[in-house]
C-alpha cells in the first residue's frame, strides 16, 4: 500500500517538523520503516494505526526520547536530540505516563510550569477545575482517568507550538473525553498550534482532525487532508445485481453481502450526477466514515476484503 499523495494538498504554512526516511529498528525488527512527512504549523494532525503500527516511535523520535537508526528528523529547523531550543517548544504527553512517586498533583503541575515555557497558569487552574483533578492528592493515589485527565492538563496548559498526545483519554469516561475535546477545539482557534493526536477512537475525533497519517507496519500509508479524505471514498448499498455493475470500474475496498442485498465500499469519490444515477437505480450511497477509511487501508483487512455482516459491527483500529 502506498501513501495516498494524490489527496495531499499543497499547504503554504510553514513546515515545523519534517521527516526524510525515518527508519527506527531494535535488533532485526523495524517499527519505522522510511518514513517521510511534514508537520505544517497551526494544524491539528491525526497519527492513526492499529496498536504495534509504529505510532508512539515515530513521536517518541520526533520529541527526541529516542533516536532514529536511520534518515533525518528536524523540528523548528534542527535535529530535536539534545537540543534544548526544540524541547523548549515542544510538549509530549505520553500513555500512562509516569511521575515521582512522592509527588503530588499541584508538584507536577509546578514543575511544568517552570520546564515549558508557554505554560498558562489561569488555563491550568481552569482545567483542573473542569476535571475535577485534587490538587493536594498523589498522582500514585489517582485513578487512571484521572492520571489522564492529569496530561491533558498539561499538554493543554502548555500551549507548545508543537503538542503531541499519545492516547490521551485511557480511563476516561465519554463525558470527559468530549470535554477534552471541547476544550481543546476551543484553545486551538483562540491560541493555534500545532497538535498531533495519536488514537484509535477515530470517529470521536474525526471532526477535530485537519490532517490524517495513518501508519501501517512502520510506513506511512495516508498522508491526506481530512476534508478530502472524507469524500475519497463511498459506500453503495442496495440490489446486489445493481451494486456490482456500478462498481464494476472502481477498486472496491470492501464487501459485505446478505442474500440479493449488498453493501460495497469503494475507493473513489462519486460525483453529484453519479449520486442522482444510483438513487435512479434504487441504491444507497454515502461517504466512507474515516474511521472505516482507516480501517480499510490497514493489513487486517486489506483492500477488498470481504466479511460477513455478523463481523461487520466488531472491527476497529486501535
Amino acid at each position: 500500500m502506498n501513501a495516498r499523495h494524490d489527496l495531499t494538498v499543497v499547504d503554504d504554512s510553514p513546515v515545523i517538523a519534517s521527516v526524510r526516511n525515518l527508519t527506527k529498528t531494535y535488533g532485526d525488527f523495524t517499527a519505522v520503516d522510511g518514513v517521510d512527512f511534514d508537520l505544517h504549523a497551526d494544524k491539528i494532525y491525526g497519527l492513526l494505526g492499529r496498536n504495534g503500527a509504529g505510532k508512539t516511535t515515530v513521536m517518541q523520535l520526533l520529541t527526541a526520547q529516542n533516536r532514529q537508526s536511520a534518515g533525518t528528523v528536524e523540528v523548528f529547523g534542527m535535529p530535536p536530540f539534545e537540543n534544548s531550543a526544540v524541547s523548549a517548544d515542544v510538549c509530549f504527553v505520553k500513555e500512562s505516563q509516569k511521575y515521582p512517586d512522592d509527588f503530588k498533583v499541584r508538584h507536577v503541575l509546578t514543575c511544568a510550569a517552570r520546564l515549558l515555557p508557554h505554560w498558562d497558569r489561569t488555563f491550568a487552574d481552569e482545567l483542573v477545575r473542569d476535571f475535577d483533578l485534587p490538587p493536594s492528592r498523589k498522582v500514585k493515589k489517582l485513578s487512571r482517568g484521572m492520571t489522564s485527565a492529569l496530561g491533558i492538563v498539561i499538554g493543554l496548559a502548555s500551549r507548545a507550538p508543537l503538542t503531541f498526545f499519545d492516547e490521551p483519554y485511557l480511563g476516561l469516561d465519554a463525558v470527559a473525553r468530549h470535554m477534552f475535546y471541547d476544550r481543546l477545539l476551543a484553545d486551538y482557534a483562540e491560541n493555534p498550534r500545532t497538535i498531533v493526536l495519536s488514537t484509535h477512537l477515530i470517529d470521536e475525533v474525526s471532526d477535530l482532525i485537519e490532517h490524517v497519517l495513518l501508519i501501517d507496519k512502520g510506513r506511512i500509508v495516508i498522508d491526506a487532508d481530512a476534508d478530502d479524505l472524507r469524500h475519497s471514498a463511498f459506500v453503495i448499498s442496495g440490489a446486489a445485481d445493481a451494486v456490482e455493475k456500478l462498481v464494476a470500474d472502481h477498486t472496491v475496498l470492501h464487501r459485505e453481502s446478505l442474500g440479493s442485498m449488498a453493501r460495497v465500499s469503494i475507493d473513489a469519490a462519486l460525483t453529484d450526477a453519479q449520486r442522482a444515477h444510483a438513487s435512479s437505480l434504487g441504491l444507497a450511497t454515502e461517504p466512507l466514515s474515516l474511521q472505516q477509511l482507516v480501517i480499510r487501508n490497514t493489513t487486517a483487512y486489506g483492500r477488498g476484503a470481504s466479511l460477513t455482516p455478523d463481523h461487520a459491527t466488531e472491527e476497529s483500529v486501535s
